[in-house]
């Protein structure tokens, strides 16, 4: 087994890392930058390594393997680092850090926040992860509601990751189906098959860097000539103003976990005149906490007033950042939520559906020099509405333009610019087995409803996929209400990127000046 980890993921110029690996004989460790090019900084050699037993507890506590190397970060610019370790027998693995500026030396007005806490929640390296004990599940040993059954509440971050996490290949599909269900199909999850093919877990696509949302969205905007500046979600959470000197936050990962730290400096940040970019969809859905200086990670999503720790501590548990008993849901901040959006083009949840957003508010200022109007479909080719998405419930007023209905944190002010339904999960009872694992309905309708009807259930199974703004305090925030914005800009859609242009001089960005 070669595989390795790092006691951190984010460092700045000037600091180290430790690696810690097991592997065979002597290894070569690489470290390169990966943003429109993948540029080597580092090469290491002869790298004094053994193997090491992968702990029954790994999961939860870690591995505890011993320092094969510290690494000392040079004058590198700030971005993504692929660490790529191979072994005697030419076995490789990989990991990653992320380099953030120097300390008061902030090179961009915009800063990219990597979706690290979504990387934590879908690691299973070791056995389990917080959706499922998926050692198990994919051995056949426990059946998907069983597995399900015994995810984890508490993960360390001192282990591997799986390695679509960290290194998806470029035939890795996308989680949307590419194509519309056709008459009487099955319906189906298009990159389901090739998971189980190549060894993965149901899991394994959701999150990480490489070849996912966060790359595809960089590899666009160095093209474009946009400098940004990196940092994780723990960096959020773990030191005070990290965005003070930016005028942009991006979030373009499936940004779906958030700590209470984080999200007091991202609403302070807005508040105080910033503009917040959300590039993706179902952001800021759980809410999760850091213990051990960044070391555990704490997500017992469902769970998350079930231990005697976050009984005695509400404000601190986790659970639903729209759950009653923190008054705190996330559209206050995001404008939209999962809860009245859901998925697309995902088995049963609109199989068929039209995977682009028709559009209403032709005159909203991201649209300008779009040379979209009131009625015209974008993205439907690329497709860009799928998988998760975000929205809101609304009304058509007398003009026929939607207008949010303020509920669930939506704020009265949101702006409506398009939408497209989707479904929360697939309906029972409807001629076809289920594809996807079903959702807490019950506990979703009484956060959203008040109840656990089965009506109120109803309600919450068909919602939209919104394309919004709004104000808040002094700053601004845009969310495009869909996981898949940034394969808008990788396919070159004009729209899109016209779009993303108009939001990032919004909110005080451009391209650098080249010769």
């Amino acid at each position: 087994m070669t595989a390795l980890y790092t006691d951190r993921l984010s460092v700045r110029p000037g600091e180290t890392f430790q690696v810690h690996a097991s592997a065979k004989g002597l290894c070569q460790l690489e470290i390169a930058r990966v943003g429109r090019n993948r540029v080597v900084v580092q090469t290491h050699v002869d790298i004094a390594t053994a193997e090491y037993p992968i702990p029954t507890t790994a999961d939860a506590e870690g591995c505890g393997w011993p320092s094969c190397l510290t690494v000392t970060v040079g004058d590198w610019a700030s971005g993504y680092y692929d660490l790529l370790l191979t072994d005697a027998d030419g076995q490789s693995a990989r990991h990653f850090v992320c380099v953030r500026p120097a300390k008061g030396q902030t090179g961009s007005r915009a800063a990219i926040v990597l979706a690290t806490n979504t990387y934590h929640s879908y690691n299973w390296w070791g056995g389990a992860n917080a959706y499922s004990d998926v050692t198990s599940l994919m051995t056949g040993r426990k059946s998907f509601a069983d597995a399900m059954d015994d995810a984890i509440g508490v993960l360390s971050t001192q282990r591997p990751f799986i390695p679509l996490i960290v290194g998806a290949p470029d035939d890795a599909p996308r989680l949307i189906n590419l194509r519309k269900r056709g008459f009487e199909e099955q319906p189906f999850a298009a990159d389901y098959d090739w998971m189980i093919a190549n060894g993965c877990s149901p899991y394994d696509g959701s999150a990480g860097f490489l070849n996912k949302w966060e790359h595809r969205f960089v590899e666009w905007a160095e093209g474009e000539g946009y400098a940004l500046d990196y940092h994780t979600d723990y960096d959020l959470d773990a030191e005070d103003d990290v965005l003070k000197d930016y005028s942009c936050a991006l979030f373009v990962g499936h940004s779906e976990y958030w700590s209470g730290r984080e999200r007091d400096q991202i609403e302070r940040f807005v508040d105080a005149g910033g503009g917040l970019a959300i590039l993706s969809g179902n952001t800021c859905f759980w809410k999760v906490r850091w213990d051990d200086d960044g070391k555990t990670y704490v997500c017992r999503k469902w769970r998350g007033f079930d231990a005697a720790e976050d009984r005695n501590d509400p404000a601190n548990a986790t659970h639903l950042w729209s759950h009653p008993n923190f008054a705190r849901p996330e559209a206050e901040l995001t404008g939209l939520s999962f809860v009245f959006g859901g998925y697309h083009r995902l088995g049963m949840c609109a199989s068929r559906g039209q995977a682009g957003f028709t559009i209403y508010d032709d005159r909203h200022w991201a649209l300008e020099g779009s040379d979209l109007f009131y009625g015209d479909v974008i993205g439907d080719q690329v497709p860009l509405v799928g998988y998760e998405s975000d929205g809101c419930r609304f009304q058509f007023d007398d003009n026929g333009l939607p207008r949010a209905t303020p509920m669930v944190g939506v704020p009265e002010n949101l702006e409506i610019i398009g939408l497209v339904p989707c479904a929360f999960g697939e309906e029972a009872g409807r001629g076809y087995a289920p594809v996807i694992p079903p959702e807490k309905l019950d506990v979703i309708a009484k956060v959203v409803y008040g109840d656990d009807t089965p009506e109120s259930q109803a309600k919450i199974l068909k919602g939209h996929a919104i394309l919004a703004s709004f104000k808040r305090g002094e700053g601004e925030v845009f969310n495009a209400g869909t996981t898949e914005w940034a394969h808008g800009l990788a396919a070159g859609d004009p729209y899109i990127a016209r779009i993303t242009r108009n939001v990032l001089t919004r909110f005080g960005v451009e391209p650098e000046k080249t010769s």
